[in-house]
């Protein structure tokens, strides 16, 4: 009898990975007739500043561990480089006289000739996260950065099977805090790739794009995006720039989210927490097992 070979394992954090995630911090709990003082696990949040050739890019509030991910993610899919033979280096590094900073701070060096506007990064990122930018023209700016995908990638209906629940299982900081986001990697044919944790929901797919980076597997064609929580344009804009033509979600896609997408080529799933589930923008990307 022929043995089916079995699906390969994902990339997971290790334990003394998810111990570093996690802080305990004394809590008291009310019950119906009483107060107990005891300790509880919380998401460890803290800021990492990444560095341009010295100079501060940007800031984001994270989970520690896995910053060179992190910080790689970021990179692509800010579009700051364009492949990994951009780079240089990227490393921890310390700013004196502030020993508090230490393993908070990445610094990023990129080979010589690699075009950088600093200026404009920032522009644009400070752009990003403001509220007085209309949604038409916050489109039409990430598509100007990243053109619209040219892939061909269909997901039949089975290739959604228990993948929620499959990335579930591996979120080990999730299990002793319930306050922390996930993201994972799935292979065209639905194994489930790297699956990382963080605060940030934003940050944990950087770290998903940063661990395939550095592997030199981008583009990410005919691959899907899945995390927790919903949909924001932000994480469309991510795929975008990864080349990743599915994201899936446990929750609601936004409403900038789904117009992107449709315009970018992405198909969204939201919902998905068992059989059935919603499809939005591309929603061709999705069909009935054998259509």
């Amino acid at each position: 009898m022929a043995v089916m070979p079995s699906e390969p394992s994902p990339d997971l954090p290790t334990s003394a990975e998810a111990e570093e995630s996690v802080h305990t911090v004394s809590v008291a709990r009310f019950g119906r007739d009483s107060v107990i003082d005891c300790r509880d696990a919380v998401a460890c949040e803290e800021p990492l500043e990444i560095q341009l050739s010295g100079a501060p890019l940007a800031v984001v509030m994270r989970t520690p561990g896995h910053d060179e991910e992190l910080a790689l993610g970021f990179l692509v899919t800010e579009r700051v480089i364009q492949s990994l033979d951009d780079l240089l280096s990227l490393r921890h590094c310390s700013i004196a006289p502030h020993p508090e900073a230490e393993g908070n701070v990445m610094r990023v060096l990129l080979r010589p000739g690699v075009p950088v506007d600093l200026e404009g990064l920032r522009r644009n990122l400070y752009a990003s996260a403001s509220c007085g930018i209309c949604g038409k023209a916050t489109i039409e700016n990430a598509l100007r950065i990243a053109k619209p995908l040219d892939d061909s990638a269909r997901f039949p209906r089975s290739f959604f099977s228990r993948l929620m629940e499959r990335m579930r299982s591996a979120q080990r900081a999730f299990e002793r805090t319930g306050g922390i986001h996930a993201a994972a990697l799935v292979a065209p044919e639905g194994a489930l790739l790297v699956v990382r944790e963080d605060v940030g929901r934003h940050n944990a797919v950087d770290k998903v794009v940063g661990w395939a980076a550095g592997r030199g597997m981008l583009p990410l064609g005919g691959h899907a995006l899945l995390v927790s929580g919903r949909i924001s344009y932000e994480i469309v804009q991510k795929a975008l720039a990864a080349r990743i033509p599915l994201v899936a979600a446990v929750s609601a896609p936004t409403s900038l989210a789904t117009r992107l997408a449709e315009q970018a080529g992405i198909g969204l799933v939201g919902f998905l927490r068992g059989p059935g589930f919603n499809v939005y923008g591309r929603r061709e990307r999705v069909a009935e097992d054998g259509a």
